[in-house]
C-alpha cells in the first residue's frame, strides 16, 4: 500500500477532523491548522495512522499547494521505506536434476531447525517425514495463535491512542485494565465520559481486543 494512501485519523484536540487516507486527511487538517496559526495556544492536531495509532509527522508550513508538494516529493521515499525485506532467494537447482512427480515448486526454504533426539524420532515416523510433519505443526499452531495476536495487536495500538489522547483522563488507568482484561463492558463505561470522537475511534480500533478466545 502507498503511503499516502495509508487509512489515517486526524484529530483537533478531542474533535475528529476526518478519516480516509493520508493524502485526504491531510488535505482536510491543513486549513484547520491555518486556522489556530497565530493562536498563542493551540491544541493539539494529530494525524494517526489507523492501523498503528502511531502519529504521523507533516509540514505544515506555506499554503496547501506548499504541503501538498511535499507529501507527493516524500512519498516515494517513504514507500520504499515501507517496503517489506525481499525473501531470500531460494536455492537454485541443481542441473537436469529430476524434479519429483507431484511435487511442484512451493517456495520452500532450508533454515536449520536445533531438536532433541526423541523429536527427530517421532518427526522421523509420521507421514511424509520431519519437514511435511513440521509444516503441518507450524501451521496448526499458527491457526490456534491467530485471535490470541489479534486480540494482542489491538489492545496495544489502542492503548498506544488512549496515552497519546486520553492520559490526562480521570478513569484512564481503570479503561487500561478493562482493556487489556478483555472487559468489554468496562471498558466503555470507563470512557463514557470521554470526547464523543475519541470513544467512537477507540471503539473502532478496540474492536478485536475483546475478542474470545474461541472465535
Amino acid at each position: 500500500m502507498a503511503w499516502l494512501d495509508t487509512p489515517s485519523t486526524a484529530f483537533e484536540g478531542s474533535r475528529r477532523i476526518a478519516s480516509g487516507t493520508l493524502r485526504e486527511v491531510a488535505l482536510a487538517t491543513k486549513p484547520v491548522v491555518d486556522q489556530w496559526a497565530s493562536s498563542v495556544s493551540p491544541p493539539p492536531i494529530l494525524i494517526f495512522d489507523a492501523a498503528t495509532s502511531e502519529v504521523i509527522d507533516l509540514d505544515w508550513r506555506g499554503s496547501l499547494s506548499d504541503v501538498v508538494h511535499r507529501l507527493s516529493v516524500l512519498a516515494p521515499a517513504m514507500d520504499a521505506a515501507n517496503q517489506p525485506p525481499s525473501a531470500e532467494p531460494e536455492d537454485e537447482p541443481v542441473a537436469n536434476e529430476p524434479r519429483g512427480r507431484g511435487r511442484p515448486k512451493l517456495g520452500v526454504q532450508a533454515r536449520e531447525v536445533t531438536l532433541l533426539p526423541r523429536h527427530w524420532e517421532w518427526l522421523a515416523s509420521q507421514p511424509g517425514g520431519a519437514s511435511v510433519a513440521l509444516r503441518k505443526l507450524v501451521e496448526a499452531a499458527r491457526k490456534s495463535s491467530e485471535t490470541a495476536d489479534r486480540v494482542r495487536r489491538s489492545a496495544a495500538v489502542t492503548y498506544k491512542f488512549m496515552s497519546t489522547m486520553a492520559s490526562h483522563e480521570a478513569s484512564f488507568e481503570e479503561a487500561s485494565r478493562a482493556l487489556f482484561a478483555g472487559n468489554a463492558m468496562g471498558f466503555q463505561a470507563c470512557i463514557a465520559l470521554w470526547s464523543a470522537d475519541v470513544q467512537t475511534h477507540l471503539m473502532a480500533i478496540a474492536r478485536d481486543a475483546f475478542l474470545t478466545l474461541e472465535h
